[in-house]
This record gives structure tokens, C-alpha cells and sequence, in this order.
């Protein structure tokens, strides 16, 4: 795990934790004290088929992944044989639609989270305010947000360079006109040091240029959204409405693909929230002549 970026991290320890926990009950082990190593093709079969009774198939793959890469890397400790190795992860994936998850974010619903910050005229105000409208505005994961620097920001063409992105990518983003001034309007009571763009503030109304973690961002907009009247929401919703947004106003998939920082525009696919009303829409737009006959 310690190959991973922090989000993936976190995972790939929760999928880890659930087999291990259905391995050792009634006695619970967990990722750390489990020993991989012994897991054999019987095991990992039986792991597949209970995992398949009790999670979406997109879920039972993704646990599938970790246990893969744990027995991948028992093989390159010389902990397990290379034939038990290939029997073990010889386990076909899990083929199926999953519900698409999470929602969109209503433009009112964004309005009523920046007005929430707008009114609190503290520092903590104006940094909530950026730090929604950068999420709003490009789609970027908690764990991108967190990572971003001073430096990574260009004023000139409201630009985002991302450094960390998932797998170690590097991309750029853009932010539109109101994420900007939301941003600037932070930049100019944070000081000027180098460091963090996104800085957590202490009591006081002091800044503090540092590191802030993904659990302070979703405790943030929980808190804001609290405040505001909005319903429950995860970070990466901010991240779906995005994706659907330019989609819906005909963005091209390949380059909302590349704003998004994924590598196949299939996967952009998969947070394409849009309406059952947008796609009977887009059928009319066909024309049929039994009329004109």
C-alpha cells in the first residue's frame, strides 16, 4: 500500500480489511496481521464467490485488485511460490452494471455553499469559498486539491498545474472566471510564503501555510453544507457534476477526459449522470421519414 497515493490507500486498506475479516471470523484479523502468504486458489475462489453475494460488481473488482497485488507482492518476497501464485489469482472478474453512484449538484446548491462562505467574513470564509469553487469549477480530486502550491497557480489564465495526480500524472486544468475570483480573493489574505495554496486557518484567524488532509476537506464542506440547507454530498460529486456539466453542454469526451485526469475516456463515461430527459432529448433529434412518405 505504501506505493499508493493516500486516496488509494485508504482503499485498498478497506477492501483489504473486509477479506481479511471474512478469512479469520469469528476471531477478526485485519490487513496488517493477516498472512497473505497462505492463501491458496480454494481460498481466493471462495473469497471471489462471497464477495460477488455481497457487493456491486465494480466493488468486488476493485477488492479483487487489492488482493491481487498483495499476493503479487508475497511472490516478490519469495513468501509464496510462483505456481500457488498464478493459481491463486487465476479468478476471472466480476462482469455486471452497477448503479451509477453519487449525484449532481445543483448550480442553486453551489450558490448557497458560496453564499454560506461569503457571509463568513472570517479567513475561514474566503478559504472555503476557494476551495468549493476549485472543486466546482475543475473537477479535481480532494487529494489534487490538497497537494496544489502557490506555484501551481496562474492568475494570468486562471490555470491549475496538477503535480500529484492519480498514478503520478501531471495535467492542467483550468478554472473558470468565478472560481478565479474566489481564489484571489483568498491569495490576498494568505501570505506570501511558498507552500500549500489551500491552508488550513487556526484560532485566531491565523494561516498557517501547510498541508491540509482529505478528511479536513470533506469535514469542511460537510460543515458548509449544513449551513446552507444543502443535502448530503460527497467531494466527488463536485468531481461527477463537473464531468457532467461540460458533457451536457457538448464538450468533446476527449478533452473533458483529459481535464479529468483519466487516461481512457471510457472511464469518463462512468460519470456521466445526465437524465433519462437529456437522452430522450438527444433522440429527437433524429429525423425519421415515415411521414414524408
Amino acid at each position: 500500500m505504501s506505493s499508493l497515493t493516500l486516496g488509494s490507500r485508504r482503499t485498498m486498506r478497506k477492501s483489504l480489511n473486509v477479506i481479511a475479516r471474512m478469512l479469520t471470523a469469528p476471531v477478526e484479523s485485519d490487513a496488517l496481521s493477516l498472512d497473505w502468504s497462505k492463501l491458496r486458489y480454494q481460498h481466493t475462489a471462495a473469497i471471489r464467490s462471497v464477495l460477488m453475494e455481497q457487493y456491486a460488481p465494480a466493488t468486488v473488482n476493485r477488492m479483487l485488485c487489492a488482493l491481487r497485488r498483495v499476493l503479487k507482492e508475497a511472490l516478490r518476497l519469495g513468501l509464496i511460490s510462483a505456481d500457488d501464485y498464478a493459481t491463486a489469482v487465476d479468478l476471472k472478474g466480476v462482469r455486471g452494471d452497477s448503479p451509477l453512484r453519487g449525484r449532481l449538484l445543483k448550480p442553486s446548491e453551489v450558490a448557497a455553499l458560496l453564499n454560506d462562505c461569503k457571509n463568513d467574513r472570517t479567513l475561514i470564509g474566503k478559504r472555503d469559498a476557494a476551495l468549493i469553487a476549485i472543486l466546482s469549477g475543475s473537477g479535481l480530486r480532494r487529494s489534487e486539491l490538497v497537494a496544489l502550491d502557490t506555484v501551481d497557480y496562474k492568475q494570468e489564465d486562471g490555470s491549475l498545474q496538477v503535480r500529484k495526480g492519480k498514478g503520478g500524472k501531471w495535467r492542467t486544468v483550468y478554472i473558470p472566471s468565478g472560481a478565479v475570483a474566489a481564489l484571489n480573493a483568498w491569495l490576498d489574505v494568505r501570505s506570501n510564503k511558498s507552500g500549500a495554496l489551500i491552508c488550513p486557518v487556526r484560532r485566531g484567524g491565523h494561516v498557517q501555510v501547510g498541508r491540509m488532509t482529505d478528511q479536513a476537506v470533506m469535514n469542511i464542506l460537510r460543515k458548509r453544507a449544513n449551513r446552507a440547507g444543502v443535502a448530503n454530498f460527497s467531494p466527488h460529486d463536485f468531481r461527477r457534476t463537473f464531468i457532467t456539466s461540460l458533457l451536457t453542454a457538448g464538450v468533446d469526451v476527449l478533452t473533458v477526459s483529459r481535464l479529468a485526469g483519466h487516461a481512457d475516456p471510457a472511464t469518463t463515461a462512468k460519470y456521466d449522470l445526465r437524465s433519462e430527459e437529456s437522452k430522450r432529448q438527444a433522440v429527437q433529434l433524429l429525423h425519421i421519414p415515415y411521414d414524408d412518405c
